[in-house]
């Protein structure tokens, strides 16, 4: 593995405190082990055959197995020590992750928590090589490797500056013909809901500009440079504040899962069969936005 990833011999022969004549040695008799050639020297940059790359994917899953024994065996009984590390959806990572978490170390105190946030494209890729055991994400991965069980839902509301003409009102989606709106990056589940809202309510020909990540999104709108969608559990303290407004649209955007994921040949450890449960108790969202009510 050392020698593919760092793409010759005497660089994994410095990474490992060898030799590189001993590298070379424990290539040759693999080789001959496994009866195949493992690695092309033809070029000038080495590249794992073939045969390579497929003991190379073992190799990579028996890593991450003796990793899991390790932590799995470290942690046994009543969760006295260990490390958590849990991913989250952008929107799931930053509103609802900190607080589970918080309770979670509140029963396991000793047990340290690690959280990593990105969009579904991200996270997925990271619970597929086994960086991550356990994600917690909007929407559903389409990964068969990945087994997901949906705990909670959300909806997107339609937000907009607190001074905006529309503000206030129950709308039909044709007044928002005109409008500018903000749209999520290319990779994150929101994204794709904003499109599929658009196209729900017949306007897709609408100015649109991109915007990384839902803090970035709120300041946009709230300084004036269009609308956006966004889960209703990020705004929640700015709406409260006057800082932004909630657009009602009727018919209403349906509600999206939640769901809590790992790969399904993965060993969860007992850190994260204990978070897992902790979902299980969560119902609802620590807090909602009131609905807007035609007048």
């Amino acid at each position: 593995m050392q020698v593919v990833e760092h793409g010759g011999f005497s660089a994994a022969a410095q990474k490992l405190y060898m030799s590189q004549p001993s590298v070379s040695n424990q290539v040759r008799q693999l080789e001959r082990s496994v009866r195949a050639p493992l690695i092309d020297r033809s070029g000038p940059r080495i590249r794992p055959t073939a045969e390579g790359e497929v003991l190379l994917e073992y190799g990579k899953r028996v890593f991450l197995l003796a990793g899991e024994a390790v932590a799995a065996i470290r942690q046994v009984g009543e969760l006295e020590s260990g490390r958590l590390a849990i991913g989250g959806t952008t929107t799931v990572g930053t509103y609802l992750l900190p607080s589970l978490l918080a309770e979670f170390r509140s029963r396991h105190p000793l047990v340290e928590c690690d959280i990593y946030v990105g969009n579904n494209v991200q996270v997925r890729g990271r619970l597929l090589d086994g960086e991550l055991g356990v994600a917690v994400v909007a929407g559903e991965p389409g990964a068969p490797q990945l087994a997901s069980e949906p705990i909670l839902a959300d909806r997107l509301v339609l937000i907009a500056a607190p001074g905006h003409r529309l503000a206030g009102q129950c709308l039909l989606p044709q007044a928002l013909t005109g409008e500018r709106f903000l749209l999520r990056e290319q990779g994150s589940q929101t994204r794709d809901l904003q499109e599929a809202a658009l196209l729900q309510w017949e306007i897709q020909q609408v100015r649109r500009a991109e915007v990384w990540g839902p803090e970035a999104i709120k300041q946009c709108v709230a300084v004036g440079l269009g609308l956006s969608l966004i889960s209703e559990h990020a705004v929640v303290d700015e709406v409260q504040s006057g800082r932004l407004a909630v657009l009602q649209v009727d018919p209403p955007l349906k509600r999206r899962p939640i769901s809590v994921v790992h790969r399904r040949d993965r060993l969860l450890s007992p850190a994260e069969r204990a978070f897992i449960a902790l979902l299980h108790e969560v119902h609802d969202w620590p807090s909602e936005l009131p609905r807007v009510r035609p007048a």
